[in-house]
């Protein structure tokens, strides 16, 4: 997943579908080439005088159309690949989570700088949208290091299909402070969110000590559970955020105060807990370069898959991130997930498909 990684994640799944018109490349420059065509000829040529002239004609430009099923393909591959950051984040043993977040903003930091020297967008961003910038950098970093801290405390697969309840929190803080009305569907798949939640934690008060069926302590499942409601939560408000700014932001300025913030807040944090280390194995320094490579690999594919495909079919194909974290964990961990765990992510994975099926029919009306 994206650490809205997602990052994102977790992070930019629906950040880019708010951000990112349905209309192809070009589409709004036609009409423009049309008039003008017909301004330069209105009708007849002024050396045979007929109409149409067969000579002067202009070839009708051909627009190739992208693969069928090109988008959706994308969509499936950045799944794929934040799920397999999701499980080298749980792979590294020596290294704190806010400190593979740090290390992730370094490497992300090396790539967007380039960019927003070369597409002359400065580092500030408009002052009206400067105090919105901060907050999502401040946010969105924060959700980054609970989802990490989560995936490193709990299983691959729990973490990874609460971080997917993140639709339902949007929901609910659009309504609060964009207006957004509130339906009885959206309050329907919050109930099947926190049905599917209930069934993952199993709290022993509601099912009894006698079904946890975890390998770590209960304790240590529960802080990795509040961590990926953590992630959940500030994902969603970093997604309000966006929508809040629309289009009047660069892309890739909004990354920039994303991982500048996230290594100034992942520095302040580690030096509070006195977390900072270099890793010691050489494996985990891998496991970190991969990280970064299959963080930004993801978000670049999902970005693309976004611009060539309908919000609603890739909403659905980020759900994808689950199947794979299920398979991750059962391959690389040896770790069956439990019925109640499959149970818990049914729930979740049908509350955020209804959600991006609405939202689609709604948009193509």
């Amino acid at each position: 997943m994206r650490p809205l990684d997602g990052t994102g994640a977790a992070e930019l799944p629906e950040a880019g579908l708010a951000l990112t018109d349905d209309a192809p490349p070009g589409a709004s420059e036609e009409p423009a080439a049309a008039e003008a065509a017909e301004t330069a000829a209105p009708g007849r040529c002024w050396l045979c005088r007929s109409s149409p002239c067969g000579s002067c004609a202009q070839p009708e430009a051909k627009k190739k159309a992208p693969c069928p099923g090109l988008g959706l393909f994308y969509t499936l591959f950045s799944a794929f690949l934040f799920a397999l950051a999701s499980s080298l984040v749980k792979k590294v043993e020596d290294v704190h989570a806010v400190e593979i977040s740090a290390f992730r903003c370094v490497f992300q930091m090396i790539v967007v700088i380039p960019c927003l020297i070369y597409r002359k967008s400065g580092f500030l961003g408009p002052k009206g949208q400067r105090i919105f910038l901060v907050l999502r950098g401040f946010l969105g970093s924060a959700s980054m290091m609970f989802a990490y801290y989560a995936f490193q405390t709990t299983s691959l697969a729990d973490a990874t299909v609460i971080s997917f309840t993140c639709p339902v929190f949007t929901s609910i803080f659009a309504c609060i402070f964009l207006k957004e009305k509130y339906s009885p569907w959206d309050a329907l798949f919050t109930a099947f969110t926190i049905v599917g939640v209930i069934l993952i934690v199993r709290p022993p008060f509601l099912f009894g000590s006698d079904t946890m069926e975890i390998n770590e302590s209960y304790s240590v499942h529960l802080k990795g559970t509040f961590a990926a409601i953590g992630h959940a939560v500030f994902a969603a408000m970093t997604l309000v955020i966006l929508r809040k700014m629309g289009k009047s932001v660069d892309y890739f300025l909004s990354i920039w105060y994303y991982v500048a913030l996230g290594l100034i807040e992942g520095i302040i944090v580690l030096f509070i807990l006195g977390e900072w280390s270099l890793p010691y194995c050489g494996l985990d320094r891998l496991y970190l370069i991969l990280i970064g490579l299959f963080g930004l690999g993801g978000q670049v594919f999902l970005t693309k898959g976004i611009q060539i495909e309908k919000a609603g079919p890739v909403a659905i194909m980020r759900t994808m991130d689950v199947v794979f974290a299920f398979i991750f964990q059962i391959i690389f961990f040896n770790d069956v997930p439990t019925w109640w765990t499959v149970g818990g992510a049914l729930c979740v994975v049908a509350s955020s498909t209804g959600a991006a099926i609405r939202k689609w029919c709604q948009s193509s009306k």
